[in-house]
């Protein structure tokens, strides 16, 4: 059998053998009877050819329990260069296999019933005996292989042996951007049923022009042992409250009979995200003559219209915007086997941070996502398990020469069968709103079938394919027009040429380390183009896995970190959540731009303009709170009725603040009760207007500090501090406050920043490798002490080695109370490139590491991801400030500081401030330190306290990880001048 097993590895037309056919996900109970049994936990387990037998968990990966290496790539295969293979054929040099084995005993009361065992996923493909005999042979590891066991058992105890294969010709179908694991990843479970069971039911609705009617169709498929009559009632109902009910009698039952049950409802609440109202259908099977219950089937079920209607799709009439989100199934300890815990903790995040929508990023998920989706609100694309990027696209260029299915008669059958087994499963969930033909599988013939045969099942949904953007060929595959990664201005000419489709973006700001710049020049689209419909970020969670360190110590790998080759390394890591779930900086601008409620703050007024669809304004609480340069003077809760899809102005009746000083004024919305992602409070949006009250300039210092003009050093004394400028050096060697030195070394001219993945990924450093060289070696050419009336000044002037040479001029003043006022004087030229950032970086002893500053927070920003950012006081310390890119990179910035303090545990140190607002950040390390490390184990121990003040730094970017450079608004030009002044002084 194993012979013939390993041939079947071959034959893409083979990919199931004796496989139960594909069935809804729904639930039934009777008799008083479980007729489900858990086989999950511990298995008895061979790798490979190896006659022992130890243990292993199911569900889980092989490779994350001792056996072989997890690999990750992309879009190559994970064979590439190792072997040459046509599509179809499996590596015949390194195809490892491996052998589970349990026992079990079949339950007593299910004797007379027929036994079936459920594989809700396996990778590659499994191969199944039950007690030595071969039970079937079954492909797509994203979908349930299920089989009948009953003729194979025995009366006590059973053993079941299945053998998994890492590769299959099913693999060249599951190509997909993820680690290439192996093994029985969900759950595995034995199931009978009662004499007559609902073997399958389709639920759908149709909603009248008004919404205000409703008709439910129940299409069962019933499996009887026996010949007999049966009565079948279906109820609905309403939490606890009965609706209606419709009953059959008498039905002369026969297998595989089919029912249909239509019911009229009137008034439904209808399902949406924002009100995802679902009712329980109750299916309940009985003997007619005996009136005993058989068995009873549940399901949730929400009543939703979906449809495209003047080139716009609509959900309930409204037109729709998807804020979404890409989510691969992981977790950093057990690969793609995840937990409801995950599941609980993603959907909870999601929901408190405004995303509307996921795709199941690229392959049908756990039963258990979708009643988490219907039950809490979240559109769904769910998405065939199909992608075959490798075959016909390499180094990012397409060549569709060995293109799979294509055109391809021997493929048909196979990618027919995926998209089968996912409506089957899925179809009853009302989250689903769009079938997705699969993922970066190019185009053709094949591929547009599978359309037309999801099309022929189910006329509730909308088809989505962006592979038709590279091949039209066949151009209504997809109702929509789809895209990955297009930039504004591609997108714009599209809706600007009279198009026949709505568009999405599939994927979009690709959230690969320090990313996710730009993202509103996308969501400004929606209200320009009522055609542009939203997006999907990609993606959800870095796919890094837990292990250990060269010392021991856990850290979150990637591609390459378990000697995988070939492998695309960090490329696997595009999360904005990291993958032990802990929330990374970029959610912040996320949850602004995408929340339904836009506030605008004026003088004497704010605007809320309500673009959600279905919910009031008055459904929250709406806070206003009054600031003085940080510190809040005044709140109050208002409750304001704006109806959905409209906008509405209100008056702040807020007290007059006369005092001078910079006030913000803050209007948030905040939940109004416990809600099941967050607790009452939690903010949904905001909104703020600043302005200024002025106050009169103080009384200029007549004392001035002591000069001592050495002939290496210049010293500054005054009160309390100590300033030393090296002649030698070129810059300021020591500045001590109270006598504590704050100086670690030069301080010098910075033009450079630790490169982000955005950065390596458009060859940044390629570009601007002239900065870095004028950062780590300027030439001073001259040193000027001036004296005035109430100061000491230090001038000196750089040479920066660029080419052309240009020049920089720094300056201290100092004034005898400690003050000292810095100017940095940058002259353009013409002829260089842009410059990463201007600015100067201060080395402070290690001490010094906690933060406080007023500006914008909380979490890092810059100038082109700073929406989601506010105007505040906030404070973190270095260590807390670097984030946990899994690559270390430019991190921890923040925009708009009025002043930043440095500080011991004691709450002594140095203030900076500026009168324009500057940028700042506070790391346990220097930009070579962090640029020179591949992981955060090799940065080594801390040492000091990296003080960056910047004028201004370069934009991060986004819109793709590998070619996209930052927006030109966000870059800063070489040929001008440029000027920033700020002022250092104690902070006691």
């Amino acid at each position: 059998m194993r012979r013939k097993f390993v041939k079947n590895l071959h034959d893409p037309k083979v990919f199931k053998i004796n496989r139960l056919s594909a069935h809804s996900d729904h639930k039934y109970k009777g008799k008083n009877i479980e007729w489900k049994k858990d086989l999950n936990g511990i298995w008895e387990f061979s790798y490979c050819d190896s006659p022992n037998w130890s243990k292993i968990e199911v569900p889980g990966h092989i490779e994350l329990q001792g056996y072989g290496k997890p690999q990750y790539v992309n879009t190559m295969y994970p064979w590439d260069g190792l072997e040459t293979l046509e599509p179809g054929e499996v590596p015949k040099q390194f195809n490892p296999f491996g052998t589970y084995k349990k026992e079990f005993k079949v339950p007593k009361d299910w004797k007379k019933n027929p036994v079936y065992i459920s594989f809700q996923g396996v990778e590659s493909c499994i191969e199944l005996y039950c007690n030595g005999e071969f039970v079937g042979y079954s492909e797509d590891s994203f979908t349930p292989s299920e089989f009948e066991l009953t003729k194979y058992l025995k009366s006590d105890k059973n053993e079941i042996l299945v053998k998994v294969y890492k590769w299959c010709s099913g693999s060249w179908l599951e190509d997909q951007d993820f680690w290439r694991f192996s093994g029985i990843f969900r759950d595995v479970y034995l199931y009978s049923t009662p004499e007559v069971h609902v073997k399958d039911m389709f639920l759908t609705s149709d909603l009248s022009s008004n919404f205000k009617k409703a008709t439910l169709k129940n299409i069962l498929k019933l499996q009887s042992l026996m010949s007999k009559k049966i009565d079948v009632l279906m109820e609905v109902w309403d939490n606890k409250e009965l609706i209606c009910n419709i009953v059959e009698k008498n039905i002369e039952i026969e297998d595989n009979l089919k029912i249909e049950l239509i019911k009229k409802i009137d008034s439904p609440k209808l399902w949406s995200a924002e009100k995802p109202n679902l009712y329980l259908i109750k299916v309940i099977l009985s003997d007619s003559n005996s009136g005993e219950v058989i068995e009873e089937t549940e399901q949730k079920f929400g009543f939703r219209k979906f449809e495209i209607e003047d080139k716009i799709m609509k959900i309930n009439g409204k037109r729709i915007v998807f804020k979404g989100v890409n989510r691969h199934e992981f977790n950093c300890d057990r690969g793609r086997a995840v937990t409801e815990e995950d599941m609980l903790w993603d959907i909870k995040f999601l929901k408190a941070n405004n995303f509307n929508a996921v795709r199941t990023s690229h392959y049908p998920n756990q039963t258990r996502w979708y009643e988490l989706c219907d039950e809490y609100g979240l559109y769904v694309i769910d998405e065939v398990n199909l992608e075959t990027h490798g075959t016909w696209q390499i180094l990012g260029q397409p060549c569709p020469e060995k293109v799979i299915p294509n055109n391809n008669p021997e493929w048909l059958e196979n990618i027919i069968d995926r998209a089968k087994s996912m409506f089957e499963k899925d179809k009853n969930h009302p989250s689903i709103i769009i079938w997705s033909c699969g993922n970066e599988s190019f185009g053709g013939e094949n591929l547009y079938k599978m359309s037309e045969f999801l099309k022929s099942l189910d006329s509730t949904r909308v088809i989505h394919y962006e592979g038709v953007f590279w091949d039209r060929r066949y151009d209504k595959t997809s109702d929509m027009e789809s895209r990955m990664y297009a930039k504004v201005y591609e997108i714009e000419k599209y809706l600007n040429e009279t198009p026949e489709k709505p568009f999405v973006l599939c994927e979009y700001s690709h959230a690969m380390g320090n990313s996710n710049g730009g993202l509103h020049k996308y969501t400004e689209l929606e209200e320009k183009y009522p055609m542009y419909q939203g997006g999907f970020i990609w993606d959800y969670i870095d796919q890094a896995l837990r292990k250990k360190d060269p010392f021991g110590n856990d850290y979150l790998a990637f591609g390459g970190d378990f000697g995988d080759r070939p492998t695309d390394y960090n490329f696997c890591v595009n999360g904005l959540v990291y993958a032990d779930r802990k929330v990374s900086p970029k959610v912040q601008e996320v949850k602004q731009l995408f929340s339904d409620y836009k506030i605008q703050v004026k003088d004497r007024y704010f605007v809320i303009d309500n673009q959600s669809l279905f919910t009031n304004v008055s459904e929250y609480d709406v806070k206003v709170k009054v600031l003085k340069n940080g510190v809040e003077k005044y709140s109050e809760i208002l409750e304001c009725d704006v109806k959905p899809l409209s906008k509405k102005e209100f008056k702040l009746a807020i007290p007059k603040m006369d005092e001078s000083g910079e006030y913000t004024v803050e209007v948030s919305l905040n939940l109004k009760e416990d809600r099941f992602y967050a607790n009452k409070g939690h903010e949904i949006c905001f909104g703020q207007n600043i302005y200024v009250i002025k106050q009169e300039k103080s009384q200029e210092l007549e004392e001035k500090p002591i000069l001592i003009n050495g002939g290496f050093n210049i010293g500054i004394k005054g009160k309390n501090f100590h300033l030393v400028f090296s002649k030698a050096y070129g810059g300021l060697i020591s500045l001590k406050y109270s006598d504590k030195e704050f100086i670690e070394g030069v301080v010098l001219p910075n033009f450079w920043r630790a490169g982000t993945d955005n950065d390596r990924g458009n060859k940044m450093p390629f570009r601007y490798a002239q900065w870095k060289i004028a950062s780590l070696y300027p030439k001073m050419v001259n040193v000027e002490v001036v004296e005035g009336k109430n100061y000491v000044e230090i001038i000196s002037k750089y040479e920066l080695p660029t080419n052309p040479v240009t020049d920089c001029i720094v300056s201290y003043r100092a004034f005898s109370d400690g003050k000292i006022d810095v100017g940095m004087e940058y002259i353009g030229v013409e002829g260089l490139s842009e410059m990463p950032l201007m600015g100067m970086s201060y080395k402070i002893p290690q001490e010094f590491s906690e933060i406080k500053w007023y500006g914008m927070g909380p979490e890092e920003n810059y100038i082109d991801r700073v929406h989601g950012a506010r105007l505040g006081i906030f404070e973190t310390d270095v260590y807390k400030n670097l984030s946990q890119y899994v690559i270390p990179q430019e991190c921890g910035n923040r925009i708009g500081i009025r002043w930043v303090e440095v500080k011991n545990k004691a709450g002594f140190g140095m203030k900076i401030s500026g009168e324009i607002p500057f940028e700042f950040s506070g790391l346990p390390y220097t930009v070579s330190e962090i640029e020179t490390a591949y992981h955060h184990y090799e940065l080594p121990k801390s040492h000091c306290t990296a003080l960056n003040i910047n004028k201004v730094q370069m934009g991060i970017g986004g819109d793709d990880s590998w070619g996209a450079e930052t927006h030109k608004e966000y870059l800063i030009p070489s040929n001008k001048n440029i000027i920033f002044r700020y002022t250092i002084q104690s902070n006691m």
